[in-house]
């Protein structure tokens, strides 16, 4: 037996346990998934370590750890001082609206700063009525689909600008897949939400008080939102980065009325579960990884649709920057195996121009196909279980929304741009 096959045997089950452990025994689950998170990690950690004395790659997932949980801990904090007081009902065009906005801030805050800014509102607009499509809807466009326009919309698209794909390409040229998967998911979900609308209208319009006032409070901690934004673009010296991120997270906090955190009721154990388990999830796909990137270098002659579906598959489940990364570097292999041409040349050749569109919208909007296809996915789902709403099961989250309702629309993506 192949025994890169055997290492992977953590990752696997830890997304099994993800799935299955909330659903057959939640409450030991709750108690200790992080004994078993990170522990399935350092089993891999102590691999590569101790026997294979691979530092350098263990360093640089460390590095690549490290950075992710600083900017999606950073936003977490400082949206959770901005208090949007919103409508305690709002009908179905309203909530259309709402999503459109949270597509398009995407692309402007990243899709966990604007996840992380509406979701409360969200919950509150919609708490007389609220159901699980609400919440997986939200994670569909406002957390994946939406930031697709620009590099600061979601990872992969930042490291494709990191490698020098300017910053403006790709608005241009992914703007039509953005407009027909949103478009689509909000017909989607104008329909299911009619539907609930109407249904609940009697039992629950009357009980509910309509206010019409629409309020921000925290409004600073735009400021530190906007420094965390522009922190990301530094690339030297190593973690200031991180540093200025912290720093502003910190100074919102610390700045932040507590009556702000209490009216968002605000807690780190949101957070803390994403880190925990992202922690694992880092860890155990170190294996996953190399074996992709191993069996990629082989990869010549490839479609816009190899690259959309693999790209878009191993990113439902793995880190979806490294696997863009990935496949990037199999595109530009092909075309450019002695990186001879500049990347502004090899741009404006069809088959590569094709090919980092379909990796960019395979790892961006596939993302939404799991609860750990994109960090923002949990800790939505983490907020909403603190509001004590109703969300599906891992495996619920897969058969009864993503097979049926997201499944579909990237078919028709793939018909309409990548076939």
């Amino acid at each position: 037996m192949d025994f890169s096959l055997v290492l992977i045997a953590p990752f696997v089950l830890l997304l099994l346990l993800i799935a299955t452990a909330p659903l057959f025994f939640q409450d030991w689950w709750t108690k200790h998934y992080p004994k078993v998170s990170l522990s399935l990690g350092v089993i891999v950690l102590a691999y590569y370590v101790l026997i294979l004395q691979s530092h350098e790659i263990v360093l640089h997932t460390a590095s690549e750890y490290f950075s992710f949980i600083v900017l999606i801990g950073a936003l977490f904090v400082v949206s959770g001082g901005i208090h949007i007081a919103t409508k305690d009902l709002t009908n179905p065009k309203e909530n259309v609206l709402v999503l459109l906005v949270g597509a398009i801030l995407a692309n402007i805050l990243g899709t966990t700063g604007a996840s992380m800014l509406l979701i409360r509102p969200w919950i509150k607009m919609n708490k007389a009525r609220i159901q699980p499509y609400h919440i997986v809807f939200f994670i569909f466009i406002v957390s994946n689909v939406g930031g697709s326009l620009t590099p600061i919309g979601d990872p992969p698209l930042f490291l494709g600008y990191l490698k020098g794909i300017p910053f403006w390409w790709i608005t241009p040229h992914l703007f039509p897949m953005w407009a027909t998967a949103v478009g689509l998911l909000l017909a989607l979900f104008y329909f299911l939400d009619s539907k609930n609308f109407h249904e609940q209208k009697k039992s629950v319009i009357k009980e509910i008080e309509q206010t019409e006032v629409w309020k921000i409070e925290g409004s600073i901690n735009f400021i530190f939102l906007g420094i965390i934004l522009l922190a990301v673009f530094i690339k030297s010296p190593i973690f200031l980065r991180e540093g200025v991120i912290i720093a502003a997270a910190v100074a919102s906090y610390l700045t932040t009325k507590k009556t702000i955190h209490s009216a968002n009721h605000f807690t780190f154990h949101p957070i803390q579960e994403v880190a925990i388990l992202f922690a694992g999830i880092f860890a155990t796909m170190i294996p996953a990884l190399e074996l992709l990137r191993a069996e990629a270098q082989a990869m010549t002659s490839l479609s816009t649709s190899f690259f959309y579906w693999n790209t878009g598959i191993l990113s439902s489940f793995l880190d979806n920057a490294p696997t863009y990364l990935s496949f990037y570097s199999v595109a530009e292999g092909n075309l450019n195996p002695t990186s001879s041409i500049p990347l502004s040349e090899l741009l404006l050749h069809p088959d590569f121009s094709s090919a980092v569109i379909a990796i960019s919208i395979g790892a961006v909007f596939f993302g939404a196909n799991t609860y750990i296809g994109n960090g923002p996915n949990f800790m939505v789902k983490s907020i909403a279980d603190h509001y004590k709403i109703h969300t599906p099961s891992f495996v619920r989250y897969i058969t009864h929304f993503t097979i049926p309702f997201l499944l579909p629309i990237l078919f028709i993506i793939w018909l309409l741009y990548f076939r």
